[in-house]
């Protein structure tokens, strides 16, 4: 289909786009909810089946339902996604999903059913689906305890895997940074604060010392946070603290600096004598490097010129996706292919359905350039 064409057919189905949009939105799927999450799931693959003109697979793992659609093997183009929400249930009785002038406005209108909704047209749009893999996951908000695994087997061999995630103010996201998650538990010894002090090991003091260590692993000029976070300690206010836990945030840009960080987590020792420290977690999402996305930007670029679109722009962000699990298996992807708005996972969450047949069109042309069809 020529740029002209794929473009008005996209605009065509905006009426459709709206409806689905609308009813993706109202049926709330909280990460943490899994009657809502199949409730959820049930709508997306009938929306999906519509699209591919076959029904999914549904695989449950740990109790949550994830959806593919196979595709005809190696050399794929995987499309990538999540329908779950950071939206508790009941989210949408006070915030109902309206459209005002172009904005839609709902919990998850923007990260990312607007992007499932442009996925689903691009798909329509295409003369034929074969090559084009698609997996739509229930725990991508939660770091993907469930389907990490079943990303990453889908993912490889695949020749690109194309993310419609939200874009940042309208830029694909060419970069996201990695995620490291720990705990590190203090071990002291109780003893009564009043009487005998000095018989006890101070689990807080350990922890204070240790929390002004980890934070300096951080590097600014790398661009690399390593921020603790959730501090707890203690069970009494008249015994010295036997237990205590912080819980460490780390971000950045190469794999270099998350494995720089993680060794030396590895290797902290008490202050105390006789204190012990034990670390759990590790790195959760490799980060997403520019040299993964750069070939894929390239040619969205030269699609969206075809389409006599805006000249696409570039982001790169601190938040990571699904996409950190297959760029971190060298599989070349790019991110923030989906929905023009603002405000994720914040109050006033919005989409901007006028664009939405525009990034649909521009979704099938890179699919279609990809397979060699377009």
């Amino acid at each position: 289909m020529k740029h002209a064409a794929l473009l008005a057919a996209a605009a065509s189905q905006a009426p459709r786009m709206r409806a689905e949009l609308a009813a993706l939105v109202e049926q709330e799927s909280f990460s943490q909810d899994l009657p809502a999450l199949h409730a959820c799931a049930d709508l997306v693959a009938e929306l999906g089946a519509q699209a591919l003109k076959s029904a999914p697979r549904r695989l449950e793992l740990g109790g949550r339902p994830h959806l593919l659609w196979p595709g005809s093997g190696t050399g794929d183009v995987l499309v990538l996604g999540h329908f779950d929400t950071v939206w508790p249930t009941g989210t949408l009785a006070g915030w109902p999903f309206t459209v005002d002038g172009d904005r839609a406005s709902g919990p998850g209108v923007f990260d990312m059913k607007a992007g499932l909704v442009q996925m689903f047209a691009a798909l329509r749009l295409l003369p034929s689906a074969q090559g084009v893999a698609v997996l739509l996951t229930s725990d991508e908000e939660l770091g993907a305890p469930s389907s990490r695994e079943l990303i990453e087997d889908t993912a490889r061999g695949c020749r690109a895997v194309l993310v419609p995630e939200p874009s940042a103010a309208g830029a694909l996201k060419t970069a996201r940074k990695g995620i490291g998650a720990y705990r590190l538990h203090v071990r002291g010894r109780a003893a009564h604060a009043g009487l005998e002090p000095e018989r006890g090991i101070n689990a807080t003091v350990e922890v204070a010392h240790q929390v002004l260590r980890i934070a300096a692993l951080g590097d600014a000029t790398a661009g690399t946070s390593v921020t603790p976070t959730v501090l707890s300690g203690g069970s009494s206010m008249n015994t010295v603290p036997e237990q205590a836990l912080v819980q460490v945030d780390v971000r950045a840009w190469t794999a270099a600096e998350l494995e720089r960080v993680d060794a030396v987590l590895r290797t902290l020792k008490p202050v105390a004598a006789d204190a012990g420290l034990e670390l759990d977690g590790g790195v959760n999402r490799y980060a997403l490097e520019s040299s993964h996305s750069a070939h894929l930007f390239a040619s969205a670029a030269q699609e969206a010129q075809a389409l006599g679109l805006a000249p696409l722009r570039r982001a790169a962000v601190g938040g990571g996706s699904d996409g950190n699990v297959t760029a971190g298996l060298g599989v070349p992807t790019l991110d923030g292919l989906g929905a023009v708005g603002d405000h994720a996972h914040a109050p006033g969450e919005y989409a901007d359905v006028s664009a939405m047949p525009q990034r649909a069109a521009l979704l099938a042309a890179l699919m279609g350039r990809l397979l060699g069809t377009g």
